[in-house]
């Protein structure tokens, strides 16, 4: 797999919650962080996505935002 996005975060599915639209994927990281996607019901199937499968979290982003109180 080639892709031009550089922060690629290797995991494990935890959960997936299927809606009737988009589906929502819970991603466990090495250390125990999680991350939460929310991709087309569609891209979910085609994946094959499913609790325990290797994926990897991909962040493409022009901008990140920080705040503070």
């Amino acid at each position: 797999m080639k892709i031009s996005a550089r922060n690629m975060i290797r995991g494990t599915v935890k959960k997936v919650v299927k809606g009737s639209v988009n589906s929502e994927v819970l991603i466990e990281l090495p250390g125990g962080t999680e991350i939460t996607s929310i991709i087309t019901k569609e891209s979910a199937k085609t994946l094959d996505l499913k609790k325990g499968k290797p994926v990897y979290a991909v962040v493409k982003a022009s901008n990140v935002m920080i705040a503070v109180d």
